[in-house]
């Protein structure tokens, strides 16, 4: 690195290093809140103390919770040398970037792209060779299950806070496909889709444009609260589903040793402590889309994103819960998704369980027809398993498989594109096989009629292709690190993934 830059960053390491010794935030040294913040009520105390997800929040004059250690995580190795890549299908020069580790801009420079936004399938690139700064300190922000829609959400009464608060977010209502929706709703909805905490999306909201305490916050912020200033993100739905999607991305790329360094808009290009938690790492890949070098340093330490955390919740620690995925964890007994004697397509392998953040948690499959892209079926996708029907909206259905009522807890099954024609209704207790609705094109991104299944465990993504994998009436999935590719394997027999009908991949149950 150039010695101005190397001294730049000495500096800036000695600062960091600085801000996160410092246990209390200036101007909280006699409060746990900042001003304007009204805390949420502790009724969880009286409603289940002695349950097994029960973690007591945080109260002024506590010592902070210590953060359980994480082994040393095994990073990808920085290539030494140039490398030179061929543009595939799917592509951008953004994802290409942040494959090899690079800045998008060097991308550009090496290879004199005039514009980044038109490339060409089968263009070969040159990678420049990546020259990361050195990794940061081990501060950590938040537990794995604050940044997962997980277990201590049962208690939280998310309507109560909004208001309690009396900020922008309180009045605020917004139509989404073609429904108004409140600032509540839209909440909840991007958690639920995502799996993504929603204590994690106010504090995010609060720390980038204070839409959660301030009832006129700056003018700028109206349009793009967390934000990110693109025109196809404008709006409150769509800020926060980019937000929940790319704090999923650190998580699951996190969770496999995936993720080589951060990339930021000013072209620094930083290691991770390879010490940090999954959710700490979600938090940090966040802003370093947003955030130049000065601002993210910031954002990532103590009077950071964490100060607003705690000034709104309590200290994110006491939420822990670890480990949230069981070592020792099966999945139960599950079904496919189809009535007995159906022919059905497979046309899905492993894939993004909601936005391409998320684990390759999902399967796909296509009832019968001869009917080619979004046609109206009058098959029935069937339950996998015996549930309670937790959430059914906006072509989603999510089935609760301990019927504690609660989708962040246990096991969870998540099916998309379900037709509001006859739809199984939310609060339903249904047995394995029951009718649960119609496959369709409703709810995100669909070129074809057809059921999306993915799985959640505790609201963390559970990949069909990883160390559990789906298991549907004796069918194993695997795929091979290519989205959408994939088998459902069972005995002898194999079934191969194809986005359409062909005899390679017709199943039945």
């Amino acid at each position: 690195m150039s010695t101005p830059k190397k001294y730049a960053w000495i500096f800036l390491s000695l600062t960091l290093t600085l801000i996160l010794s410092c246990t209390i935030y200036p101007g909280l040294e006699n409060s746990s809140q900042s001003p304007g913040i009204t805390p949420f009520p502790d009724t969880s105390r009286d409603a289940a103390p002695n349950d097994p997800y029960f973690r007591a929040t945080h109260q002024p004059g506590m010592v902070e919770n210590t953060p359980t250690l994480d082994s040393p995580h095994t990073l990808p190795l920085i290539s030494d040398k140039p490398a030179s890549y061929t543009i595939q299908s799917g592509d951008t020069l953004k994802t290409i970037a942040r494959k090899f580790g690079v800045s998008l801009q060097q991308l550009v420079d090496v290879n004199k792209i005039e514009n980044p936004d038109l490339i060409s399938i089968g263009t070969k690139l040159t990678i420049p060779l990546p020259n990361p700064l050195p990794a940061l300190p081990p501060f950590k922000i938040i537990p794995d299950s604050e940044l997962v829609d997980g277990p201590t959400l049962k208690f939280f009464d998310l309507s109560q806070f909004i208001q309690l608060q009396k900020g922008y977010l309180s009045t605020y209502s917004e139509t989404v496909d073609g429904q108004l929706l409140t600032g509540e709703e839209i909440i909840n909805r991007v958690a639920i889709e995502n799996s993504v905490n929603p204590r994690l999306l106010l504090a995010l909201l609060e720390y980038q444009s204070g839409w959660v305490t301030r009832p006129n916050p700056a003018q700028k912020s109206l349009d793009y609260p967390v934000g990110y200033a693109n025109s196809y993100y404008k709006g409150l739905y769509r800020q926060l589903s980019w937000a929940a999607n790319s704090l999923n991305r650190g998580y699951y790329l996190w969770k496999i040793n995936a993720l080589k360094s951060w990339i930021l808009p000013d072209g620094s290009n930083l290691l991770p402590n390879p010490t940090l938690n999954a959710g700490t790492v979600g938090v940090i890949s966040f802003f370093a889309e947003l955030d130049s070098l000065n601002d993210w340093v910031k954002a990532i330490s103590r009077p950071g994103l964490f100060s607003t955390y705690q000034a709104l919740f309590g200290d994110p620690f006491d939420y822990a819960v670890e480990p949230l995925i069981p070592t020792a964890l099966v999945q139960p007994p599950m079904q496919l998704p189809f009535e007995n004697d159906a022919v059905w397509s497979f046309t899905g392998g492993p894939h993004e369980g909601w936005a391409d953040g998320s684990a390759w948690a999902a399967l796909d499959f296509a009832p019968p027809g001869e009917g080619k892209g979004c046609v109206d079926s009058d098959a029935w996708v069937t339950a996998v398993a015996d549930a309670k029907v937790v959430y059914a909206r906006f072509g989603v259905v999510i089935l609760d498989l301990d019927q504690d009522g609660y989708q962040q807890t246990g096991w969870s099954v998540l099916y998309l594109h379900i037709a509001t024609r006859d739809r199984v209704a939310a609060g339903a207790v249904v047995k394995a096989g029951d009718r649960l609705g119609h496959p369709s094109c409703e709810g995100g991104v669909a070129n074809g009629t057809h059921v999306h299944l993915a799985r959640r465990y505790n609201g963390e993504w559970i990949s069909a292709d990883g160390d559990l994998p789906f298991k549907l009436d004796g069918w194993i999935s695997s795929g091979d690190g290519t989205q959408y590719n994939g088998v459902l394997k069972k005995g002898n027999y194999a079934v191969e993934a194809w986005d359409s009908q062909k005899p390679e991949n017709q199943i039945h149950r």
